[in-house]
C-alpha cells in the first residue's frame, strides 16, 4: 500500500499543505474546483510506483493557506516555483486540471526552465474562454460569473456547502453518482473549513488579472510537450469547444484525447483511461 505523506512548509509568504508519495523523477499534480488535493487519490499510488509526487492544496484551497490576495496566477505559479525551492526540486512534469492548469499553465510561460512536459485536463485558457463569450458560452459558465459577484455567493453558501457541492459533481460528472459516499463528504468537510469557499471565490475573482497577463504573451508557445485530455460528454468544454485547435493555439509539441463517458473530471470518473495515458506521458521522463 502507497504511503502518502502529509507535510506543510511555508512558500511564497504562505502556508503551503502537500501531499507527497514516491521517489524518483518529480511529478507535480495541481488539482482544480471544486477539488483539493484529494481529487489526486486515484493517481498518486499509480505514478507513485515510478515516480516522486507532490500534489499540492492550492493558494485558498485544502489545508493551504486562504489570504485575502494573491490568486492571479502569475502568483500561484510562484507559489509552486518557490515550493520546490524548499523541497529542492529543480525541473519537474506538471499535471493540472480545471483551474490548477490555468495555475500550470502561467508557470510553463513564466518558468519555462522548470518544465520537462505538461498535462492539461479540461482546461480552456481563460484567454480563449474570454474571447468566445457569447450567450451560449455564458449559460455553461455561468458559475464564473456568480463567483465574481463579490460576498454574495460566501453569504448565500455557508451552511449549504452540500447542496453547493452536489450541484457540480452531479452536473459535471457523466456519471452523476461518481462523486458520493466518503468522497463527496471529504470535498464538503474541506469546503465548510473557514474561509474555504472565499478562497476558491478568490480564485475565480482573479480572472480579469488572469486573462490581462494571459494576453501579454498570447503569442508565446509552451515549449514543452503538452498532452490536453478533456471529458468528451462536458457541455462547457468538450462539447464547446475544439479542444485540440484549442490547444494547438498553446502548444506545438501536443497530445490531444478526448475522455469518452467522462465529464469535467477525467481523473476521477475515467482514472482507468486517464492513469495509462498518464503513464505513457510521462514515461520518457526521467528527472
Amino acid at each position: 500500500m502507497t504511503e502518502i505523506r502529509h507535510h506543510t512548509v511555508r512558500a511564497n509568504g504562505i502556508r503551503q499543505h502537500y501531499l507527497e508519495a514516491g521517489s524518483g523523477p518529480p511529478v507535480v499534480l495541481l488539482h482544480g474546483f471544486p477539488e483539493t488535493s484529494y481529487a489526486w487519490r486515484h493517481q498518486i499510488p499509480v505514478l507513485a510506483e515510478r515516480y516522486r509526487v507532490i500534489a499540492p492544496d492550492l493558494r485558498g484551497y485544502g489545508e493551504t493557506d486562504k489570504p485575502a490576495t494573491g490568486y492571479d496566477k502569475r502568483n500561484m505559479a510562484l507559489d509552486l516555483v518557490e515550493l520546490l525551492k524548499t523541497l529542492d526540486i529543480g525541473r519537474i512534469a506538471l499535471v493540472g486540471h480545471d483551474r490548477g492548469a490555468r495555475v500550470a499553465t502561467r508557470f510553463a510561460k513564466d518558468h519555462p526552465g522548470l518544465l520537462d512536459r505538461l498535462v492539461v485536463m479540461d482546461n480552456v485558457p481563460t484567454r480563449i474562454v474570454a474571447r468566445s463569450m457569447n450567450a451560449q458560452i455564458a449559460r455553461a459558465y455561468w458559475f464564473f460569473m456568480f463567483h465574481l459577484v463579490p460576498d454574495l455567493p460566501e453569504a448565500l453558501i455557508y451552511g449549504r456547502e452540500d447542496i453547493w457541492l452536489r450541484h457540480f459533481f452531479s452536473d459535471w460528472c457523466f456519471n452523476p453518482h461518481a462523486i458520493s459516499g466518503a468522497d463527496f463528504d471529504a470535498y464538503v468537510a474541506a469546503y465548510r473549513a473557514p474561509g474555504a469557499v472565499r478562497g476558491a471565490m478568490a480564485d475565480y475573482r482573479a480572472n480579469a488579472e488572469d486573462n490581462a497577463q494571459d494576453l501579454v504573451d498570447a503569442d508565446v508557445k509552451i515549449g514543452c510537450p503538452v498532452l490536453s485530455l478533456w471529458g468528451a460528454d462536458f457541455g462547457a468544454v468538450g462539447k464547446t469547444f475544439d479542444m485540440a485547435q484549442v490547444w494547438a493555439e498553446m502548444a506545438d509539441d501536443l497530445i490531444a484525447v478526448p475522455v469518452e463517458r467522462c465529464g469535467h473530471l477525467p481523473h476521477e470518473e475515467r482514472p482507468d483511461v486517464v492513469n495509462p495515458l498518464l503513464l505513457d506521458f510521462l514515461e520518457s521522463w526521467r528527472g
